[in-house]
């Protein structure tokens, strides 16, 4: 109950803002026309796919285009101009900001470790959960065995799987275990349907997803076949009553939400363009997104911004 009302209160909160700052995207001119291009992350395809059908619903003469391919192949069209925005699934570098990227946060999301739920040691996996430093082994081609990931002396194969795309997922996970994409080791497989489906076939494989494609948003809980490793935050060996918030999107997203799962692999997700947009259709579109758009995160498998990281980001848009 606890949860639910904190979800409510947050709510509540984007609304009372939304209303206060009075750029409800309904407020935007119907004649509103042109067209808006994404690519990008993989992670942020579902909501951005979601948003666009709603703002279609209020501006039917603004064709939106979308593909996914990538986080690095959004942040490069968005430089590029190849497109309005680019998805972005991690942090914004250095010299991106140099060259012009204008990065929006629009919402949160996180990768988590996915497993085959025919694995034979499936139940040690989910009540020990998975260690910083065993992930550590694991992604850097240490380990052979399940039983040494979760210390054991069971001689079952691990198959470990990572990306072969540029993309924020393997970054963001590489960043919690203290990496780079390039250093882990493990099958290469393109894309997070890619990975998903993989380990969805091995049942002693172990690879990593964003929510949206580690979970069925309609039933909101793991795929066919998937399931989540929890993480041992603490690292005592166990998944403990606080660690254990992976059976449902809703119980992931209030872990999320209240920083109990770690940041990274949690972290936020942007549209990126290449300076201060200024597109007028491109404009209602973030206004949208950042007010009316974000009471569609939670059906959607992702987590909404906070009022006040609302209101900030709405700031760079004046």
């Amino acid at each position: 109950m606890k949860n639910t009302n904190r979800f409510f209160r947050l709510f509540a909160a984007l609304f009372l803002l939304s209303a206060a700052l009075q750029i409800r995207a309904q407020d935007t001119p119907r004649s509103l026309k042109g067209e808006i291009q994404f690519s990008g992350a993989f992670a942020l395809y579902p909501m951005v796919v979601r948003w666009a059908e709603e703002f279609r619903k209020l501006h039917p003469d603004v064709k939106i285009d979308i593909s996914a391919g990538g986080a690095g192949k959004g942040i490069t069209d968005a430089l590029a101009k190849v497109v309005d925005m680019g998805m972005v699934s991690r942090d914004i570098y250095e010299q991106e900001l140099a060259k012009g990227a204008f990065p929006i946060a629009v919402v949160k999301d996180a990768v988590v470790p996915t497993i085959n739920t025919g694995n034979p040691m499936y139940e040690t996996l989910i009540e020990k959960g998975l260690k910083r430093e065993a992930a550590i082994a694991l992604w850097k081609g240490e380990t052979k065995y399940w039983g040494e990931a979760v210390g054991t002396a069971n001689k079952i194969p691990v198959h470990v799987y990572t990306r072969s795309d540029a993309c924020g997922a393997a970054e963001t996970w590489a960043a919690w275990i203290g990496m780079k994409q390039e250093d882990l080791e493990g099958t290469a497989v393109f894309g997070d349907p890619g990975v998903s489906s993989t380990v969805q076939r091995d049942k002693v494989g172990i690879g990593f997803n964003n929510i949206a494609y580690a979970y069925d948003q309609k039933s909101k809980r793991p795929f066919k076949n998937i399931a989540v490793m929890p993480l041992d935050i603490n690292g005592n060996g166990k998944i403990d009553p606080e660690e254990d918030f992976y059976e449902t999107t809703d119980q992931l997203m209030e872990a999320i939400a209240s920083g109990v799962y770690p940041s990274p692999p949690a972290r936020d997700l942007y549209l990126v363009t290449n300076g201060k947009p200024e597109k007028p259709e491109v404009k209602a579109f973030l206004e949208f997104i950042l007010t009316t758009g974000q009471q569609y995160t939670t059906e959607t498998g992702y987590v909404p911004l906070s009022a006040e990281q609302v209101r900030q980001e709405l700031n760079k848009l004046k």
